[in-house]
């Protein structure tokens, strides 16, 4: 179980170096491809997370709740982060964990998106 676990870890650590080659996600035909469009999914929502980041957390500061949206974002940062870890350790060892990871990724910065778009 614990070489399976580390290949896990090593297959998500890998993810990013990899990302150099195309793949059609409009035609996810492997494991590894739906891994990787997973995660480019999550890429993109963590793009506008911070986008949004830099336009509400200015405004927070201005209004003097600036560091308390800042103990509020690090704090669901850690929860989000060991929520789709503990999804993702459900699947331990299997080929679809970095899926599962990567979606609940997508899945909670999307929410929190739309925390962050109703603060602008």
């Amino acid at each position: 179980m614990r070489i399976g676990a580390s290949i896990g870890l090593v297959t998500l650590m890998a993810l990013p170096a990899m990302a150099q080659t195309s793949i059609d996600c409009s035609n996810r035909a492997t494991q590894l491809d739906m891994n990787f469009c997973a995660r480019d999914g999550w890429g993109v929502s963590d793009a506008e997370l911070n986008r949004l980041w830099g336009e509400v957390k200015p405004k927070a500061d201005r209004q003097g709740s600036g560091a308390a949206l800042l103990d509020e974002q690090r704090a669901w940062l850690r929860r989000r982060d060991a929520t789709c870890a503990g999804e993702r350790d459900s699947y331990a060892g299997g080929s679809i964990a970095p899926l599962v990871y990567w979606q609940c990724m997508d899945r909670m910065t999307i929410a929190r998106n739309d925390v962050l778009r109703a603060l602008r």
